[in-house]
């Protein structure tokens, strides 16, 4: 396989590859990740994912590169990072005692190849008391983290089920990125 780039800073990605025994570098695309009007949620992350391979690949066109992006969607809406506490707060209102879906796209491409993919996981969380919330802000896991959550982290204690790939929730489905790598690997 060519040299593989994962197209991201997050943390959280590339533990997830190193799980699995890739070797790759990192680089982190500068792309406007605004959503358009009337985008939904699965063509927002699929796009997203695409864009941030090709604008790696403009850079390093001989290598393979692993682009995603990863979107929490409850009642068809978007929800983003936290802005602030009360945004968490707000965010945790709606998923409380609620499910929802993590959706990621994922896209691995090379100069010749672009296959791309789009996994959904739903969440059930339980039901959030304010104290919950207070206590949880107070840790700073919530900063940073679409839904204002890590599910890898103290969040785990408030999630009931997941039905899907637990690491889609976590930022990288590992399965469905490798079956894209093998892809790649048998047509290049």
């Amino acid at each position: 396989m060519a040299h593989l780039i994962l197209a991201s800073s997050s943390p959280r990605r590339k533990e997830l590859l190193l799980q699995v025994g890739l070797s790759f570098e990192t680089c982190s695309p500068d792309i406007d990740e605004s959503v358009l009007e009337n985008e939904q949620a699965d063509h927002y992350v699929a796009r997203l994912a695409t864009e941030k391979a090709q604008a790696v690949l403009q850079l390093y066109p001989d290598s393979t590169v692993i682009a995603a992006d990863t979107s929490l969607v409850f009642a068809d809406q978007i929800i983003g990072k936290p802005e602030s506490k009360q945004h968490a707060f707000e965010i945790w209102a709606l998923l409380s005692g609620q499910k929802h879906e993590v959706l990621t796209g994922v896209c691995v491409a090379n100069a010749q190849q672009l296959f791309s993919k789009v996994v959904r996981t739903q969440v059930e969380f339980q039901r959030l008391s304010a104290q919950d919330m207070e206590d949880y802000w107070a840790t700073g896991e919530p900063i940073g983290k679409a839904g204002a959550y890590a599910i890898q982290g103290i969040a785990a204690q408030y999630i009931i089920a997941i039905k899907g790939s637990y690491s889609n929730v976590v930022g990288l489905p590992l399965h469905e990125t490798i079956q894209l790598l093998d892809q790649i690997d048998q047509r290049s």
